[in-house]
Formats: structure tokens, C-alpha cells, sequence
């Protein structure tokens, strides 16, 4: 729900915050709370696979959920976690991206009666889990290899890109993993990367991510991969104009640009949120570690189906799942 409660009123009251927090039921069960990464929901990516797993808890599980929307750059997410634990009705507390990862760990230190969970979470070199925060990852290098199969299996001209959001280490993984892909399987491809910026703004500038897109078409890549949020909106939008394709990240974005979207690399964030909300309700919850959620059981997957089966010939996907197995039995090692 979009409209404010008195709830999510009253939260930002005490916190003197600036984001924008909303409230869904009000019925005294446990309450889960959550704020968003930079471009918050609608980006039809990664914020709203986060969301639809808090839908699926309150749906499934019966629980409440209050959620904090992003402000500019996302800079008050310190103050919005706090917002979210200052209130006793809430026991779950999610940040949503991997810009988290420090705020949330200082917050689950100080918040010890509550449970914490970051997407994408990067632990701090030499510093241990608080046993209260779960640490939620994909085998996000592993789904771009294979998003790199199915590029270098398919082009036609022999030259595919890769477009990422904010320039960092975990952005870097979907790069590598896509460019070794496509080289296993296509050892004279040319890939050509290009990177929205270096701050989280980067993941929420469409026009931006349509330029690169628009110039790397320009040079003769017919598929690009884009992991980049927000702005990858934008580089589906250059693969329809230009007739060219375009591999989506995070969700299935087929429905964005049908008939040039070649597939999605798909993170099941939505899974990953609910599992870890039943974890709490049953008193499994698995703190102070990284749970990582990959290519066994598709949470980390590429989407292959009716809408996408005539870009994908049958023999692409054959050689596409062969290589997937390979992965998860350790005989193709994509680390």
C-alpha cells in the first residue's frame, strides 16, 4: 500500500527522518520492516523483487510490513534503519543493496533484541557477522557466466556489451562472469563494458544508461547485458529502438520490451526474503553468516520460457543448461 498510516507517520515523528515510510496492516502480528535501495519501487528490478518477497510474507506468513522509501542518493539509510528498529513492533528489519552492508551491521550491533538481513551484503574485511544479521548473497557471477553463454551463443555479429550501474566490486562480478561466459563459448567474441558512474546514483539514471546503450549499439554490439538497476530501463529502451536485444537482471524483464529482451538473469530477492522471514517465525533464524542463495534450486537462474523460447533455439538452451550443471556438479569452476 502507498498511503501513509498513522504508523509510518508516527515513526518518522520520532526519527526526524526525511524518507518516506509507509505501513501495511496493523493487526498485532510480528511486523517486518524494510528499506529500499537507491530508486526505490517501480524500478522492475531489484527494489521490487524485495518488495514482492515482503507481499509474500504478509500474504503467506501473516505478518505486517512497513517499508522506507530512499531519498536522493539513499544517504539517510543509517537514519531509516534506525526509524525501523526504534519501533518495538518491529522484530525484522531488511536493507535492501549492498550500499547497506556497514550502516546495517553498526545497527545490528546496537539493536541486539532485533533481527537484521542485508541484500547483497559485503562483510567487512576482518570483521565478523553480527549473529543477529543475515547476510543475504547470489551467485550473481555464476547467472552473468551463463548470461555470457547465452550472448556468445547467440550474437550475430560477434560483439556483445555489458552496461553496470555504480562502479564497484559486486558490479564488477556480473562483468566478469559475463565476459568469461561469453569467451567459454566463443573464444573470438569482443565484449565492451561501460559503467553508469561511481556513486549509488548511478543505478537511478535511465537517460544515462540509454546513451551507453545507444553507443555501444552504435559500434556493432547486438546484445547487452545491463546490470544497473534503475537505469537499466534505459538500455532496454536502446535494444527496442535500435531492434537489437538486451539481457535483464534481477527479475524477468521480458514484459518491459517484448521480443528484445534475449533473457534475465533472475535473483530470486523475493525467495530469498520470505525464506528468511519464516526463518525468523520458527526460530531458525541464520545469523552472523553469509546465506548464500545460487544456482541450486534456480534462485540464481537465467529465465527461459514461452515469451523468450524464438530468441533461444532449442539448441542454445541445451548447451545453456549442460553448462549450468557443470557449474553446480564442480566440473566448470566459475569463481
Amino acid at each position: 500500500m502507498k498511503s501513509c498510516t498513522i504508523l509510518g507517520i508516527l515513526i518518522m515523528f520520532l526519527a526526524g527522518c526525511s524518507s518516506n515510510s509507509f505501513s501495511d496492516g496493523s493487526s498485532g502480528n510480528m511486523t517486518v520492516g524494510m528499506v529500499f535501495d537507491v530508486g526505490g519501487r517501480g524500478d522492475k528490478s531489484f527494489n521490487d523483487a524485495a518488495y514482492h518477497g515482503l507481499e509474500m510474507s504478509r500474504d503467506s506468513l501473516g505478518v505486517d510490513i512497513v517499508y522506507i522509501e530512499p531519498t536522493g542518493e539513499g544517504a539517510d539509510r543509517e537514519a531509516a534503519l534506525r526509524q525501523l528498529a526504534a519501533d518495538p513492533a518491529i522484530k525484522v528489519i531488511f536493507g535492501v543493496g549492498l550500499l547497506f552492508s556497514e550502516d546495517i551491521a553498526a545497527m545490528a550491533e546496537e539493536f541486539s533484541d532485533k533481527y537484521f538481513a542485508c541484500i547483497d551484503y559485503q562483510p567487512e574485511a576482518g570483521k565478523s557477522i553480527p549473529e543477529n544479521l543475515s547476510g543475504i548473497a547470489f551467485e550473481d557471477k555464476r547467472g552473468s557466466f551463463l548470461a555470457g553463454a547465452l550472448a556468445g551463443l547467440t550474437t550475430k555479429s560477434g560483439s556483445v556489451g555489458f552496461i553496470g550501474g555504480m562502479e564497484s566490486n559486486i558490479i564488477k562480478r556480473f562483468e566478469d562472469g559475463y565476459t568469461d561466459g561469453a569467451k567459454h563459448v566463443n573464444p573470438d567474441i569482443t565484449v565492451i563494458s561501460g559503467y553508469i558512474g561511481m556513486t549509488g546514483s548511478a543505478f537511478t539514471n535511465p537517460a544515462k544508461g540509454k546513451e551507453l546503450a545507444l553507443g555501444q549499439y552504435a559500434k556493432g554490439v547486438d546484445i547487452i547485458y545491463q546490470a544497473a538497476g534503475l537505469s537499466g530501463l534505459g538500455v532496454v529502451e536502446a535494444a527496442r529502438e535500435t531492434g537489437n536485444l538486451v539481457i535483464g537482471t534481477d527479475r524477468d524483464q521480458e514484459e518491459l520490451a517484448p521480443g528484445y529482451v534475449l533473457t534475465s538473469i533472475t535473483k530470486a530477492v523475493d525467495r530469498a526474503v520470505f525464506a528468511t522471514v519464516e526463518q525468523v517465525q520458527s526460530g531458525d533464524f541464520q545469523g552472523g553468516q553469509m546465506n548464500v542463495f545460487g544456482l541450486v534450486g534456480r534462485y540464481t537462474d537465467y529465465v527461459y520460457n514461452k515469451n523468450n523460447a524464438s530468441l533461444i533455439s532449442e539448441d542454445v538452451h541445451a548447451k545453456v543448461e549442460k553448462l549450468r550443471q557443470q557449474i553446480i556438479d564442480g566440473d566448470l569452476v566459475v569463481d
